[in-house]
């Protein structure tokens, strides 16, 4: 997790307001789910969102959304888990979908096993969203003009991609934040490296649906 005055400033990016419904997408340790959950309030919704392409080779991730779903004062939370591309059925409209370290997934071969593309899963999230709603991603940066080439073996994908698709599902990029850039990282290696763990150069985006 992030320092804490970038945590508050991410929080305002994704414009979480009280009562507002968010689905988190493959939580992981639900760090923001757990915040998102006390920026939302009791009126509000979480949806801890774990692909069931995830669930089948990582089966504790759903089991780690249901244990924090069950925690006092996480009664806003509720564990999800579908194929990727069905997440329009698995949910209630939403406010705020948000995707943190994973958008470069949706082009590795794990979450293409039951035919999910980055195209489908943005229209899907389109058709999530209510109108005037978020689409917010932040993730590791690729090189300028790599494209997708690095998403498998670095973990990685040029900023421009993600826009470009994302924007073809019919989204508006309605601003971008470079509090977790990095111009030292040389965007060649693993995001895994011990030379860079942690301290990737990272973009964030803010999509919406009109």
């Amino acid at each position: 997790m992030y320092e804490q005055s970038k945590v508050s400033e991410l929080i305002g990016f994704a414009r979480v307001a009280a009562g507002a419904t968010v689905i988190d997408v493959y939580p992981g340790d639900g760090d923001w789910t757990r915040l998102f959950s006390d920026a939302v309030g009791p009126d509000g919704r979480v949806y801890g969102f774990v692909p069931t392409e995830i669930v089948e080779v990582m089966g504790d991730q759903l089991d780690r959304m249901r244990t924090l779903a069950q925690q006092p004062g996480r009664e806003n939370v509720e564990a999800v888990s579908a194929d990727l591309v069905a997440m329009p059925a698995a949910m209630q409209p939403a406010d705020l979908v948000w995707m943190h370290l994973f958008y470069h997934d949706l082009h590795t071969a794990l979450m293409q096993t039951k035919g999910a593309t980055a195209a489908a899963f943005n229209r899907a999230v389109y058709d999530r969203l209510k109108s005037g709603g978020f689409y917010v991603i932040v993730d590791h940066a690729a090189a300028a003009a790599s494209g997708t080439s690095d998403t498998q073996s670095l973990h990685r994908i040029d900023p421009a991609s993600v826009r470009k698709e994302v924007e073809a599902a019919g989204f508006v990029l309605e601003a971008q934040s470079t509090i977790l850039a990095n111009k030292d990282d040389p965007h060649a290696v693993k995001v895994f490296d011990p030379s860079i763990k942690g301290k990737t150069d990272r973009f964030a985006y803010r999509f919406v649906k009109l």
